[in-house]
C-alpha cells in the first residue's frame, strides 16, 4: 500500500516555524492501529488523516473524514493538522469547492481561503473557572512560584487553562521549563489531555498581541505543543470575555513560535485564522 504524505508547518508563513504536522491522504479507512503506528512513525505533535467519502477524489470533493493521532493516541480536536490538512487539499490538490467540510470527533469542521490565509471554523471551547486549591500542586509543577490571576477547565477537550497574573512579563512566560515527567505525576486523573499557560499583551508594547500563550500535552504525548489552533478555541473564549473584543490576535511563546488570528462569530463559534508553509511531500510504503 502506498500513501501520499506531506509535511506542513502551520499558523507561519516561514518555513520551519509554526507548528508542523503530517498529513496523509486515505482512500479508505485503515486499522486504528496503523493509524497510531504511522503518527508514532512521524513523531510529530500530530498526524492527519483525510478519508476519501464515497466515490469523489481529493480534488472535487468537499467532505472529507478527518482524524488526528500524536505519537501516543488519537486526539478529539487539532488545529494546527487541520490547517495543514485544507492546505493539502486548496494547494497541492487544486480543490475546486469555495469551502472544505471535514468530518470529526468534534463534529463538523469548516475551512475556506482567504487571501494568503485559511479560515478554519471551529466550535467554541470556552472554559469555566477551576478551584486552584485542587490542582495546586500541578500549577506548582507548570508555573512555579509565578502569581497566578485565574484558572479554567474546559471539560469538552480536556484542556486546563492557567492565566497568570498581568504583573508577570513575556520573558517569564517563555522562561517557564515545566518538566514532562512532573506534569504527569502531578495529574492523573485523565480529566487533562493539555495545559495552556497564557499571559495578557502588554498595552506598553508595539506588538499588536492581545495574548501569548503556550500549551504543554505531555498527557497525549507532546511535550510542547509550538502552535495549536485547538488550545485557541479556549483561549478565544476566554480573552474575548476578558478583553471585550472579538477580534484577536495571539502569539504562541515556543521555540518555533506562530501567530494566530482569531475573530468570534456570532453563531457562537470561532474562525481560527492562519498561514502555512508546505514542506515536503512523499509516499509510505507499507
Amino acid at each position: 500500500m502506498e500513501i501520499p504524505i506531506f509535511t506542513v508547518d502551520s499558523f507561519t508563513n516561514i518555513p520551519f516555524k509554526g507548528n508542523p504536522a503530517a498529513v496523509c491522504l486515505i482512500e479508505n479507512e485503515l486499522r486504528d492501529d496503523l493509524y497510531q503506528s504511522i503518527a508514532a512513525e512521524m513523531n510529530l505533535s500530530e498526524t492527519a488523516f483525510i478519508i476519501k467519502r464515497d466515490s469523489v477524489d481529493f480534488s472535487s470533493g468537499a467532505r472529507f473524514g478527518l482524524r488526528w493521532f500524536t505519537p501516543k493516541s488519537e486526539v478529539p480536536l487539532c488545529g494546527h493538522a487541520t490547517l495543514a490538512s485544507a492546505a493539502v487539499l486548496f494547494y497541492l490538490k487544486k480543490n475546486v469547492n469555495p469551502v472544505l467540510v471535514f468530518e470529526t470527533m468534534s463534529g463538523e469542521l469548516y475551512v475556506r481561503q482567504h487571501e494568503e490565509s485559511l479560515i478554519m471554523d471551529f466550535p467554541l471551547n470556552t472554559p469555566n473557572p477551576q478551584d486552584q486549591h485542587e490542582i495546586k500542586d500541578l500549577l506548582k509543577a507548570a508555573v512555579g512560584d509565578l502569581p497566578i490571576h485565574e484558572v479554567c477547565y474546559n471539560p469538552t477537550i480536556k484542556y486546563l487553562m492557567v492565566r497568570l497574573a498581568d504583573t508577570c512579563d513575556r520573558s517569564q512566560l517563555v522562561s517557564l521549563k515545566p518538566e514532562a515527567e512532573t506534569l504527569l505525576s502531578n495529574e492523573t486523573t485523565g480529566k487533562i489531555n493539555s495545559l495552556i499557560i497564557t499571559l495578557k499583551g502588554a498595552e506598553s508594547t508595539q506588538s499588536g498581541y492581545d495574548f501569548y500563550s503556550r500549551v504543554f500535552a505531555p498527557w497525549v504525548g507532546v511535550t510542547e505543543d509550538p502552535v495549536t489552533g485547538s488550545a485557541h478555541t479556549v483561549l478565544a473564549g476566554y480573552w474575548s470575555e476578558k478583553l471585550k473584543k472579538k477580534k484577536m490576535m495571539a502569539y504562541q511563546c515556543s521555540r518555533r513560535g506562530g501567530e494566530v488570528k482569531m475573530e468570534l462569530r456570532n453563531d457562537g463559534r470561532v474562525d481560527i485564522i492562519g498561514q502555512v508553509q508546505i514542506i515536503l511531500q512523499g509516499t509510505l510504503k507499507i
